[in-house]
């Protein structure tokens, strides 16, 4: 077989181009990213094909690629995205976030998987005050978030607690993944802020447009418009939010280009990020980090009742249970005529004690008793309980059990 040299230019003429595969844009984006290390090194391509001769012998043809003026140069750290440089865009580019040490750290600080991209890690951390295109900031995410930490903390509230009022499922939902409950979180995860954003911030740090010292609270922010000028606890279930608002929130694409708080920016990070586990990873992953980051957080729903006449709560909720009426009745006393007595007061239905509680006085205690019998009631938990979600996507069905549904709390 004969060698022979053939010049760069006239290999398209000779042998036709191949298709190509279409690249995985992350590859795309490393290869681009990447420069040589000394920049007297040219790029040489070395190619093997085979071109059919005129004599009818197959000729073995080595073509060395040498740089010509409409080869593309390789790209400088500060052409890498093109004719833009970093400082005119909004955000960081995608590109950037493979070389980011804070990302790669927040990756495995959360415990998340390899395949899980960092770009779109980086993409989390964009709030819309910072960049209002929705291809490059969390809104979208933000909201599917949202929906799904709604969705599986009621979820868990339901089906624990079949009995609780609508009140304290609405304060216990807020504690659970509420604003302020989120913000927390993001600052536990050791997420920090960039004091601007922009094209040259580190992919790793929350970017968002700041208020500015002094500045009040956007009017976007302060307070919404009322859903309903009469609101009741029927309308804060059908037609408001997860944590039964009387105002409408905003929407996480209208805040584009308004100083937000960083408590705002937070929440909406940690949302987003719910969201995009949901789209790449899938939602058994999705169950196990909500498990792990949120409902492990411990809440005491026992204190979250404020009961305003709870003798009255009690006797109708045994009138409506079938029970007999609750009579209150002293335990134990001491120190009736000092300066700090102390009665001890059980209620009963019949021969059954439903609680019991101590005060200075005997109204003090049997109201107290009272609450706490109420408590029993309204804080009774399963047994086994199996949540709706764990059977998505599940062909046998033969694990399920019904959960208790509940008549509702008391109405007087």
């Amino acid at each position: 077989m004969k060698r022979i040299r053939i010049p760069s230019c006239a290999t398209p003429s000779l042998a036709p181009r191949a298709a190509r595969r279409p690249l995985c844009p992350y590859a795309t984006a490393l290869q681009r990213s990447i420069a040589p290390h000394n920049h007297r090194i040219q790029a040489r391509f070395q190619t093997t094909t085979a071109v059919e001769n005129f004599g009818g012998e197959q000729i073995e043809i080595e073509a060395l690629a040498e740089q010509t003026p409409n080869a593309p140069a390789a790209p400088r750290q500060s052409q890498i995205h093109g004719s833009i440089r970093p400082e005119e865009l909004p955000s960081p580019h995608p590109s950037e976030a493979v070389r980011s040490v804070k990302l790669s750290a927040l990756r495995a600080r959360l415990s998340l998987p390899p395949r899980f991209p960092l770009q779109t890690l980086a993409r989390t951390l964009v709030h819309p005050s910072a960049d209002p295109d929705p291809n490059f900031n969390n809104a979208s995410m933000s909201m599917l978030g949202a929906n799904l930490l709604g969705y599986y903390t009621t979820e868990y509230l339901l089906c624990n607690y079949p009995r609780l009022p609508i009140s304290v499922i609405f304060a216990a939902q807020n504690a659970y993944v509420g604003p302020r409950a989120l913000a927390i979180i993001a600052r536990e995860w050791g997420i920090e802020a960039a004091a601007e954003p922009g094209g040259e911030v580190d992919p790793g740090l929350l970017q968002f447009k700041r208020l500015k010292p002094g500045e009040g609270v956007p009017a976007i922010l302060a307070r919404q418009v009322p859903w309903k000028w009469n609101t009741t606890n029927t309308h804060r279930i059908v037609a408001t939010d997860e944590f039964g608002s009387d105002n409408a929130p905003p929407s996480p694409h209208s805040l584009a280009t308004t100083p937000v708080p960083m408590e705002e920016a937070a929440q909406s990070f940690v949302r987003a990020l719910v969201g995009s586990l949901h789209l790449h990873l899938g939602a058994p992953l999705v169950k196990r980090f909500f498990k792990a980051h949120f409902l492990s957080r411990h809440l005491d729903i026992s204190t979250m009742f404020n009961f305003r006449t709870p003798t009255r709560d009690l006797s109708r909720l045994c009138a409506r249970e079938g029970f007999e009426s609750p009579v209150a009745r002293l335990i134990s006393e001491t120190g009736r005529l000092s300066r700090h007595p102390v009665f001890v007061v059980g209620v009963y239905s019949g021969k059954d004690k439903l609680g019991e509680g101590a005060g200075s006085s005997l109204d003090e205690a049997r109201v107290r008793a009272a609450a706490a019998a109420l408590k029993a009631w309204y804080l009774y938990r399963p047994v086994d309980v199996t949540l709706p979600s764990s059977m998505e996507g599940e062909l046998d069905t033969s694990k399920w059990k019904p959960n208790m549904v509940d008549c509702g709390e008391v109405i007087v």
